[in-house]
């Protein structure tokens, strides 16, 4: 599998283009903006694109589906929580300040337990919810794609509307019950481990969750 980031829009978000190059597939998760930046990374693997994915529906996250979707008319998936988020986007830019088109809705319903493929390639999907109610993270092997859940360094924002923090604590320390080589690629930020993070992430550290050791 080839994982191509690209850091994109006002926010610096990282958008995701997950190819399976034997059988020419790809899936864009969370194209957040710039979707012509986007769509030519999809052009430029020579995969067909079968679908977009969400980690979530904050505005940093979706700002290219509806572009995207004009250039590729392949599914959106999203967890059911986070629809009223994903309805309210063209409110919650406005109060930001930037551009932002309204995504047409998703059509498929992401949940626990899930298994979602790129061409033959499968994730698992996980409910994370704190910075979100319907976060998700896709999980396979030894990578994570994290949306905001976990930075380097930091975490997610639970100071948004319909954050929780309880949620995050519980979602966080399941989250750091993977394997120590997963290699997490975050929404913001440079890619890390579930390692790295256990060891030097003040969010993690020093009786800030209830890790499991």
């Amino acid at each position: 599998m080839r994982i191509i980031p690209m850091t994109v829009g006002a926010f610096r978000e990282n958008a995701y283009v997950l190819v399976d190059e034997a059988r020419r597939a790809a899936v864009l998760v969370d194209p957040g903006a710039e979707p012509d930046r986007l769509a030519e990374a999809v052009r430029q693997t020579g995969a067909m694109l079968q679908a977009i994915w969400l980690t979530h529906a904050h505005v940093d996250h979706i700002g290219a589906v509806a572009a995207i979707k004009r250039r590729w008319d392949v599914p959106v998936h999203l967890h059911a929580l986070d629809q009223p988020l994903y309805d309210q986007s063209a409110a919650q830019a406005a109060a930001y300040g930037i551009p932002f088109e309204q995504p047409p809705a998703p059509e498929a319903s992401l949940r626990e337990g899930q298994r979602i493929a790129v061409g033959d390639i499968e994730f698992e999907v996980w409910h994370v919810p704190g910075h979100s109610p319907g976060h998700v993270v896709f999980i396979r092997d030894d990578v994570m794609i994290g949306g905001d859940l976990l930075f380097a360094g930091s975490i997610g924002r639970t100071d948004l509307p319909m954050s929780n923090p309880s949620q995050m604590t519980a979602s966080l320390t399941r989250i750091c019950e993977l394997a120590p080589g997963i290699v997490v690629y975050p929404g913001h930020g440079p890619s890390t481990t579930i390692a790295a993070e256990r060891a030097t992430n003040p969010f993690l550290m020093d009786g800030a969750l209830p890790i499991p050791h």
